[in-house]
């Protein structure tokens, strides 16, 4: 842009500035031009365009402000207090004019002399300021000046408009038009769409009960989790599925051949030290040489009869029975036979027939605060017309990986009767927590795809 002459009278600078604002072909760049170009009006150090809506919008001799700096979060809250004053006149301001928390910063980040411009950037004539124009420098601003600086104000605003009505979709469009809506429906009378928007506004806070949908199922309600006790391959299987069993009762055993063996080797290297033992206890009483391995020997004979009696236990563990009186819940049985094991590895479970629990698996984005004793309803497949009512019992902290790859929060909740269906039956699991208003219910799972999808 041309430089506007140095000894300009204050009219020729506001045509100036005026010229410059209608030649603006953006947003950004009509608002570099208030912060860095009003200087030929008046002098300042410093400048800041505040926005209501969007807080510090640009700054003089900065290209893109840090809304997040203290610096910038403090002139925001300094401008919102200047805009609630009437009037929509430059006027000089200070740090008199603030409160004294945002007063005493003033002089860390501004000079002690400052001027207010209101904007008024609404469409409607009546509306409201909507931003302002913040001037610091080391000496006042000159009375006469106030009136070019606030002619100057509406010029921009004028250009600040017309930009945007070229721009009918844009974000801040749609805002002003909501922002000048309540204004034209005080002059204009009441609204049809006054009355609709207060009609939906109010539907939206009718409080419903925040719920979701989880795969659910019929488990046993702290079962006896019965594991191998040793590596090995199981032999057999000495019951049937869901089979009713007594405490003791034998469930299954692994091959013992390996241990059998094993131990049978382990009794004849016993037999062997021992023998050897007795020899040189004889040959001790005429030989001092033998005497002295008779400490050597007597511990290989502790050592054989440790060994001897570790696989004599192990031994004794591959056959595995019913820890309690219930009913034996396993897959079936010619699935287990000759199967490898490890140690640990969970082969059955022994459970109460009447101790039935509901388990849900919540989808983490499905993850609604639940509390302690939260009503749920477990609409089973082989049963859809009926529900079987239930109260959260727990849910976990960490959710654990599904067989189809999600991730989900384990949940367990205890049966409102006494008897219920039997275990295995599976279904879809309704939670309900707390009540919020109708809006959130409606746009929870919209919001949060989006919010995901623009990450923000």
């Amino acid at each position: 842009m041309p430089e506007a002459p140095e000894a300009a009278s204050p009219a020729v600078l506001l045509l100036e500035l005026g010229h410059r604002a209608r030649l603006a072909a953006s947003l950004p760049e009509l608002e570099f031009l208030l912060v860095n170009d009003t200087r030929l009006l008046a002098p300042y150090r410093q400048a800041a365009l505040w926005r209501e809506a969007g807080g510090v919008a640009a700054l003089s001799g900065v290209v893109q402000p840090d809304r997040n700096a203290p610096y910038a979060q403090w002139l925001a809250r300094a401008c919102a207090h200047l805009a609630r004053a009437d009037g929509d006149t430059a006027r000089a301001v200070s740090a008199a004019d603030l409160p004294d928390e945002l007063g005493a910063q003033w002089r860390e980040w501004l000079p002690p002399q400052g001027v207010w411009l209101p904007l008024r950037m609404l469409e409607e004539p009546d509306a409201r300021p909507a931003g302002g124009l913040l001037l610091a420098g080391a000496d006042p601003v000159a009375p006469t000046l106030l009136p070019l600086l606030t002619e100057w104000s509406r010029i921009w605003c004028h250009a600040w408009r017309a930009l945007q009505r070229a721009r009918p979709w844009s974000w801040d469009a749609w805002r002003n038009r909501a922002r000048s809506r309540p204004a034209a429906a005080g002059r204009g009378g009441r609204r049809p769409g006054l009355w609709a928007a207060c009609a939906l506004l109010a539907a939206g806070a009718i409080p419903v009960r925040l719920s979701v949908l989880a795969p659910g199922e019929l488990v046993a309600a702290q079962p006896a989790v019965l594991r191998a006790p040793l590596d090995g391959v199981v032999a057999q299987i000495h019951v049937q599925p869901n089979q009713i069993v007594k405490q003791g009762q034998p469930l299954f055993s692994l091959d013992e051949a390996q241990i059998a063996s094993r131990l049978q080797v382990a009794q004849q290297a016993l037999s062997t030290a021992e023998a050897e033992y007795r020899q040189f206890a004889q040959m001790a009483l005429g030989d001092p040489r033998s005497k002295a391995q008779l400490a050597a020997l007597a511990g290989k004979i502790g050592e054989r009869r440790a060994e001897q009696a570790f696989l004599a236990e192990q031994l004794g563990r591959a056959s595995v029975t019913a820890p309690r009186d219930g009913m034996v819940l396993f897959d079936s049985p010619s699935e287990w036979i000759g199967k490898p094991v490890q140690t640990g590895e969970r082969v059955m479970r022994v459970a109460d027939p009447d101790a039935v629990e509901i388990e849900a698996w919540v989808p983490v984005g499905d993850a609604i605060p639940l509390a302690e004793g939260a009503p749920l309803r477990l609409y089973l497949a082989a049963d859809p017309l009926t529900a079987v009512q239930g109260r959260v019992r727990y849910m976990a902290y960490d959710a654990v990986a599904r067989p189809d790859g999600s991730y989900a929060y384990r949940l367990r909740a205890s049966l409102d009767q006494a008897q219920g269906p039997r275990i295995g039956l599976k279904g879809t699991a309704k939670l309900q927590g707390e009540r919020v208003p109708l809006a959130y219910w409606i746009l929870r799972k919209p919001w949060a795809a989006i919010r995901q999808f623009v990450a923000l």
